[in-house]
Formats: structure tokens, sequence, C-alpha cells
């Protein structure tokens, strides 16, 4: 079965498919095993089941699954995470070989059960809104709001905060006029000062969903019933009005989005502590007043570049990454997951408020505009529905992994935070978020994708026994849209083999493997610098090269890798020069968002970010896949360059000047004018179901826009190639002026390193 197989099965790719059978072989083989997997992987052969999971007895707990041995006459199964003996439970007397459950039949070795107990109050969304922003930004924004309400379930429960120089509270229910609860933007209140200046008192029975909240109650005045309150919402929404207090022209406007933030963690933990919610902020600029502030509202005070984080000098850094954090650990201990969406052409603080994301699985959107196609398209996906009409999105879930005890887990990197589970399976190495067998994730979507390391702890010189196996199990609970608890079970299992073993090579995963070290990476580069993690990269690379591909000791010429390792070094070198790891002509917030969407996303989106895709289309053939290098840049080709956040079509210099002369227009020149259509089309078709929206550009060769496909080739023509000039540089494509090394020679680099030859 090959790799996209599974991955449409069980939502999985693994870095290895045969395992070593040893701790010194694993650690030897360079790149970990590890897994990416997507908990929500949409199947349209997956029915829920409406029944109970059998589980082991404690304290192992592990989920009946295809591998188990079952004995059908004594009516017992054989766990294989502990080897207990469990009987089946009294509603399963009739099973037999050919009647068996479906959690115990091969294909599913992925099902999600549906549970009896539902959840306790509908999801809620409160919406924590910027109201510093010009009239044309607030009115685009409130139009997007007011359409979101429509998008909701109408059970769901919604509330709203606005912010300014003052963060204010909107009571919905009351009806009779527009009220609010006012607090000043420049205090730090503590959880409990917020609790009882909106009068949250002790929480009553919560409503079964589909019953009325008792509108009285506390925090159910600000936090209703989209059925009951759209009407006033949309009102209150519609008459939404500037910050009235005056900006000189030399200040910023006075903003205090960590009260906001604050105020609205506070609300939500008092009245509805771990069920499933989201907080969505939207920001029209930095957090310049109070707790959390990024900048002084002097304009004279600029805000941080990379270039004042690295020397240090920057004043409310530190405190407001800790701020930012405290919030986050709050948010995510309460299962609230807290979106940011930023609009503005300048940076609004995303670096010190991505904890908020990072640690509840928010989304993160960066605009220049609330106006912007970005902004509106990507807000409204959030919201995207299933063929049932159910919101495509998980609350409040938790994620359980556990191993067989040849292997222990390592740790996660994605968007998670730790639920601090000592078991077994954790192993002693940690890699991300470790230490533990299970954590919290606030929200899900069906393209969420959380990497889990792994370690083998088989002591060297254990014989394998024939055919013996490793097995990993992911659970994850979570809330489902429509109010239902949810259970998806994935269990897998892979072949240990000897030291030297052919199957384990064979086995190698490049493109996941490629996606779980570039996690590692850029884990590194949040606490290292970027040259430290480059070193790293290369040395892991090197090892790699030297432990499997085949060559002659000092002899680069006889250097060769097989084919499920030969594109791993160029994924490497992308990712090198990507922005992931290179913060060069990217601010802060650029960076934040980067990375915190490489994080989120699946082996194919995750690759098309670290070596983008680079499509040609000419008069004389078919559009084909080219190299992503600069000799594809030829005067009669038109490129479209997918990155993932920028779709870029690339008109030659003559496809350029004949469409400036509007020769498309003309008779006789048809095929021309279809030339021209089929990369838009080809662009449309990318921009169906990608989030958040990329950026669509349209540009000539030496147009300024240029740069954006100019930064991703690889340059092996540049200013300083030979023969640069030969023909006008017909043939040879564009020359790139850079000192970058081209893939070519950093693969001559590899090839020699990796030999031991001594640098001639």
């Amino acid at each position: 079965m090959n790799f996209e197989d599974v991955e449409d099965r069980d939502g999985l790719r693994l870095s290895w498919n045969v395992w070593p059978g040893s701790r010194i072989e694993a650690t030897r083989t360079v790149v970990p095993i590890a897994a990416l997997y997507t908990p929500l992987k949409q199947r349209d052969d997956l029915p829920p089941v409406l029944y109970e999971p059998v589980t082991c007895k404690p304290p192992c707990r592990a989920i009946l699954n295809p591998y188990c041995q079952i004995d059908v006459r004594g009516k017992l199964w054989i766990c294989p995470f502990c080897l207990q003996r469990n009987g089946f439970p009294p509603h399963y007397k009739d099973i037999s070989n050919t009647n068996l459950p479906a959690e115990l039949l091969p294909k599913y070795t992925t099902i999600e059960y549906t549970l009896a107990r539902p959840a306790p109050i509908p999801p809620i969304f409160l919406f924590v809104v910027d109201t510093c922003l010009d009239e044309n930004d607030l009115k685009a924004l409130r139009d997007a709001l007011v359409v979101s309400l429509s998008l909701l379930p109408p059970y769901a429960l919604v509330g709203l905060i606005t912010f300014g120089t003052m963060t204010q509270v909107h009571e919905l229910g009351f009806a009779e006029c527009n009220k609010s609860y006012v607090f000043r933007g420049s205090k730090d209140y503590t959880p409990k000062q917020v609790q009882d200046m909106l009068g949250l008192g002790a929480r009553p029975a919560a409503p079964r969903p589909g019953q009325p909240m008792n509108t009285l109650h506390g925090a159910a005045r600000f936090l209703l019933p989209v059925q009951q309150v759209e009407f006033q919402l949309t009102g209150i929404l519609e008459q939404l009005v500037r910050d009235p207090w005056p900006v000189a022209n030399d200040k910023r406007a006075l903003r205090c989005t960590g009260v906001a933030i604050n105020v609205a963690v506070s609300l939500l933990e008092s009245s509805f502590a771990n069920s499933g919610a989201r907080i969505m902020l939207f920001a029209g600029g930095p957090c310049t007043e109070g707790p959390g502030m990024v900048v002084s509202n002097e304009l004279r005070e600029p805000i941080r570049s990379h270039h004042d984080i690295d020397r240090d000098s920057v004043k409310h850094f530190k405190r407001a990454i800790k701020f930012y954090e405290g919030q986050a650990k709050r948010a995510a201990n309460n299962g609230h997951a807290i979106d940011l969406f930023a609009g503005c052409l300048d940076q609004v603080g995303l670096l010190e408020m991505k904890s908020l994301s990072n640690f509840t699985n928010g989304v993160m959107v960066l605009t220049d505009s609330f106006a912007t196609s970005i902004f509106k398209q990507s807000f409204l996906r959030v919201f995207a529905k299933d063929s049932e009409g159910n919101l495509e999105m998980g609350f409040n879930a938790t994620f359980d992994v556990q191993t067989t005890k040849e292997l222990r887990i390592s740790g996660l990197i994605g968007h998670a935070v730790s639920g601090n589970k000592k078991s077994p399976s954790v192993g002693e190495t940690e890699i991300g978020i470790g230490q533990t067998s299970a954590w919290k994730i606030c929200s899900l979507t069906p393209h969420t994708a959380e990497a889990v390391y792994f370690e083998v702890v088989t002591p060297a010189g254990t014989p394998i026994v024939q055919g013996s196996r490793g097995m990993i199990q992911f659970v994850t609970h979570y809330q489902h849209s429509s109010g239902a608890m949810r259970l998806r079970v994935t269990t897998i299992a892979r072949q240990f083999a000897e030291a030297g073993a052919l199957s384990i090579p064979s086995s190698f995963d490049q493109e996941a493997a490629a996606v779980l070290m570039a996690r590692i990476a850029v884990f590194k580069a949040e606490i290292d610098d970027s040259p430290d993690v480059l070193r790293w990269l290369d040395r892991m690379l090197i090892r790699l090269c030297q432990k499997f591909a085949e060559y002659r000791k000092e002899d680069p010429t006889s250097f060769r890798l097989s084919d499920n390792f030969s594109i791993y070094p160029q994924f490497m070198f992308h990712l090198r020069r990507s922005q992931f790891l290179q913060v060069f002509n990217n601010s802060p917030d650029e960076t934040a968002f980067y990375r915190h969407i490489l994080n989120e996303e699946d082996v194919n989106n995750s690759l098309i970010m670290i070596q983008p895709t680079l499509m040609s289309y000419t008069f004389d053939t078919p559009s084909q896949p080219v190299l992503l290098d600069s000799v594809s840049i030829k005067p009669d080709v038109i490129l479209l360059l997918d990155t993932f956040f920028h779709i870029l079509i690339f008109h030659g210099e003559t496809i350029a000047q004949w469409r400036k002369a509007g020769y498309q227009e003309q008779e006789g020149y048809e095929n021309f004018k279809e030339l021209l259509e089929v990369p838009v089309t080809d662009a449309q078709d990318l921009l169906v179901d990608r989030f958040p929206l990329p950026r669509y550009i349209v540009c000539d060769q030496g147009g300024s826009q240029a740069r954006f496909l100019l930064s991703k080739l690889n340059p092996s023509t540049t200013h300083l190639s030979t023969g640069m000039y030969d023909g006008a540089g017909g043939g040879e494509g564009a020359a790139i002026f850079t000192d970058d090394v081209s893939l070519q020679v950093f693969m001559e680099h590899l090839k020699r390193l990796a030999v031991g030859a001594s640098a001639s």
C-alpha cells in the first residue's frame, strides 16, 4: 500500500514505515520515527458508529482495534499494548468470525464513535472587535461579522466585546437599548475583578441543547443563542462607530488589545470552563496601552524589527510575550481557542500575541486591511460546513497517544498544550512538547495536522522475533459542532527490522520526513539563532546521506541516492532558504504567521510551502510542471507559481509585450488569448479550498512584483554565471541577482562532505 493510500484511510504519514529494532539503530537512521497525523481527516466511508468503544482494563485503557487477538468462543480479547486478557461486554455475545463489529475489521484501522453523552453547552463564538479603524475598514469588518452570524448554527452562543481606548462588553440580553460594561484600557484586571464587574456569580445548571437559557443569569446576559439575538446583535454591529477618543497627528490610537483579551478569557473561564468556545480577535493595529502593550502610542517610536529583537533593545517585548502567554495558557486549559485576524499595513504585534493561537490552535490570518478579499474570504471559510450542514470544526479536544513497549513518545510539535499525562509510553528524549502522552487541542479542523515523534527503546543486541510489530494508537476526543461528543481512534502497526535490513531504507517517506524535520527546525528556530539551526539541518542531511547513499569513500562522483531519498536534499535546500528559517525581508509578524501555518498543515500543503510548485505554459506543449529554477524563465513562457501563501502568474518578456500590444483581442490570435486564460483558470482551482486565502499576483518579467518568483527560484543562473550575456540570455533562463549558492553547488558540497573527500 503506498503512502498516499494510508493517508487517505488513516490521515497519517510516517517518516519510516519499517522500524529499526534497537535504540542504537534508530539513532543511526538520523530522521526520527515520527508521524504527521490529521485527526479529523475527512473520509466518505467512515460513518460514526453509535455505541461506546470497548477499552482495555486500567491503567492501559487502549481501545479495541483490528490488531487485537480475539477468542470468539471464550468471548475474550487480548490487548496488543499490554497483553492483558479482557472479556467482551454482554452486547457482543453474538460475535463470531463472520460477524465482527466494525472496530475489528481490517479496513477500520480508523474509526469514529459518537458517544452517548452530548456536550453540556453548545459551541460559543465571542467576537472581540477593534474600533480604532478607519471608516472603510470598520464598515467592511461590520459587514463580514453580520454575514458570519447567518453561518453559525442557530443554537450556538454568541457574544461581542469591542475595544479601543476602553474595552466594552455588550449585554445582549438587554433588549430595551444597547447596554455595555466598560473596562479601563490602562488597567491590569484580575480574573476575579472581571467576574465581579460583570456580575458573574455561581453558574446555574446548563440547559440541554435546544432549551432556552435563563437570560437573567450572569454570563447569559453576554452570550446568547444566535437565533435569539441575531436581530439585536446585527443592530449593534451596524451602529458600531470608530473609537471616539481623539488621536493627534504624531500619535497612534490608544488601543487596549490586552485588556480586551483578558476580559474575554475571564468571561468564558468563569462561566464555560472546559467547553467548546472560540474568541475571535480582529485587530487593526498594535496594542499601545495597558497590559500586552507592543509599542507606545508615540509615532516616533517605531514598532520593533527582527534586528531590534536580536539586539534585545525592545522595551515592551518580553513583558508583552509573558502577558499573552499567560492568557493563552488560561484559554488552553479551559478548552477555548483564540483566533487572530490582523488587518493592517503595518505590524500589529502578532509575534507577541502568537501564543494565543499557537497554544489553542486558533486560526491566524494576516492581511493589509479588513476591506481586502483575503480577509473576507478567509474569515468566511472558517465557517465552512460539511455535507450535513455542520461546521467543519471540532472543539475542546484531547489527543492521547499510546505505544507498545518497544517505542516511547518524545513529544509533539503543533498547536497544542501538554496534558501532563505521565504514562509508561513517555520517553526520555524530548522533541517539541514532551514529557506527556496526551495534549489538549482547543480547536480542530479537517486540515489540522499534528507531528508526533517517537524513539525506539529496545537495547541493542536484543534478538528480533520474526514478524514482530510495534504499534501506535492515536485517540482524539472532541466536541462535534452538532453538540455530540466524538471519539476518533486510529491504530497502526509496523514491522521491526534487523540492523542493515533493506526494508528500512525502502520504507522511507521522504516527503513526510522533510515536513517532520522542517517542524523540528522551526521549533529550534524559535529558541536558537538561525545559523545554529541551519548548521543542525546540514549536519542531519550529511549524516543521512552517509548512512543511506551508495558511494566509494572520497569519490564524490560515485555518490548515488536511491529514488525514495533522491529529492530529500532538494527539500532541505529550499527549507534552508525559506521564510521559515530566513527572516530577511520579512517582518517579525510575517515570520510568526508563516511558522504558524507550517505547524498546522498536512504533508502536501507543507511541501508546497517548503518547495513551491511551478507550472509552465507555452504554445506548443500542454502545461507541465518545471524546475523551480531560474532556467525556467523564458521570454515566450507563462509561469504559475504556488507557494501556498502566494499564487503568482508570471508573463515572460515576449508574452508581456504581446499582451500589452493587445494581440489577444485581434482576429487570428485566438490561441494567444487561450494561452493567457489557462493559467488564470488553474490559479482559480488552487484558490478554491486554500486557507487562509493566498495573495494572488499577476506580474511581468522585469516588473517589481516578479521578486516574489525570483526569491523562490534556485539561482542556477546568476549575475556571476559565465556566458550569461551570450545570446542576450536566450535559452539560458534569466539571471538572478543573488549571492546564494545554487542547488547544484549545494549538492556538490553535500556529496563531498558525505563521502568524506577533503576539500580540494
